[in-house]
């Protein structure tokens, strides 16, 4: 079988609601979903490395902030934010990841840093600050990650007295004429990441999230579990998801899809919608995933009603999609 490089991308899975559809803001997430996706093809186009790949692309995720990730975080009950990221390099199986920074810049920078530059594979809080710093990373000033609209978003969460995934808040705001997304406010889950196969046959996987508009300081979701958020294996895939983070790291959802391809034998569709579309369900978990395996093969599995996605092959152009 023929090889070609590919990256593939998500940015937050969820309900749609077409009834309240938004063009403009379609259009705006088909743009930025693209860009992305152009980038991280100029990477391997060249040459470069899976892991540099997913490193770019989830990168501009972060510093997008029409996606819950970096810059577009959502906030704690506390008003403040708490980031996780995490990245894994399929040809080592070595892994890097932080959770619940407040003033890198771009988690999944230090989350690499983690991985290529210590002895560990998770710092957390302070201790992770305190290391990225050290490393040279970009420091800002917690106020860089402040959006208008997130900020609504935790006003309406507190005044509906819980905790709520992603866009939530929103839903409760549409009477206030706060602008809809292509996503139902009600079921968006954010979270950002990307998955890559590079010209040498080698895999990376990264992903980024703000976490839960409204929640308890300290709550760690499964974005920066390696095996539940982010997973990459040479002898089989590499693996990004989004959801309800609970429900993920309960089901190991990352590692399950490469185990599943080493242990049972299926191709990489089979594994990723077996479980999608039937394990996650049976627990009530939500979300998707994206994923690519040692041959180029992309699938981008979803049991929601839509997910933010695209992938791009070196020398083709990039296809986004919203709905199913």
């Amino acid at each position: 079988m023929t090889r070609t490089a590919v990256l593939a991308i998500h940015g937050g899975a969820g309900t749609i609601l077409r009834a309240a559809m938004d063009l403009a803001a379609e259009q705006s997430y088909h743009a930025a979903l693209r860009d992305v996706l152009a980038a991280g093809q100029r990477v391997l186009a060249d040459g470069g490395s899976a892991l540099d790949a997913v490193s770019v692309a989830v990168r501009l995720l972060e510093d997008c902030p029409l996606f819950n990730a970096g810059h577009g975080a959502v906030f704690t009950s506390d008003g403040t934010h708490e980031l996780d990221a995490a990245i894994m390099d399929g040809r080592t199986l070595e892994a890097g990841a932080v959770c619940g920074v407040k003033r890198v810049k771009n988690p999944i920078f230090a989350a690499r840093r983690v991985m290529e530059q210590s002895e560990h594979v998770m710092f957390a809080g302070a201790g992770a600050e305190a290391f990225a710093e050290k490393q040279g990373l970009e420091i800002v000033d917690p106020s860089y990650f402040h959006t208008d609209a997130r900020y609504q978003q935790l006003l309406k969460a507190r005044e509906a007295g819980k905790a709520l995934l992603d866009h939530d808040a929103a839903a409760l705001a549409s009477a206030q004429d706060i602008p809809h997304e292509p996503i139902d406010p009600n079921r968006k889950f954010g979270t950002v990441g990307a998955v890559a196969l590079d010209l040498h046959g080698h895999l990376a996987a990264a992903t980024s999230t703000g976490g839960i508009t409204n929640k308890e300081p300290g709550r760690v979701g499964d974005t920066p579990l390696i095996g539940a958020g982010c997973y990459a294996n040479d002898a089989t895939c590499a693996v990004s998801t989004t959801g309800s983070g609970e429900m993920f790291m309960r089901m190991v959802v990352a590692y399950d899809v490469s185990a599943q391809m080493e242990y049972r034998g299926v191709p990489l569709a089979t594994a990723a919608d077996d479980v999608v579309m039937n394990k996650l369900p049976r627990i009530d978990g939500r979300g998707g995933l994206v994923a690519v395996d040692k041959y180029g093969n992309v699938t981008l599995p979803f049991n929601t009603e839509g997910m933010y996605r695209g992938y791009a092959r070196v020398g083709e152009a990039p296809v986004t999609a919203i709905y199913r």
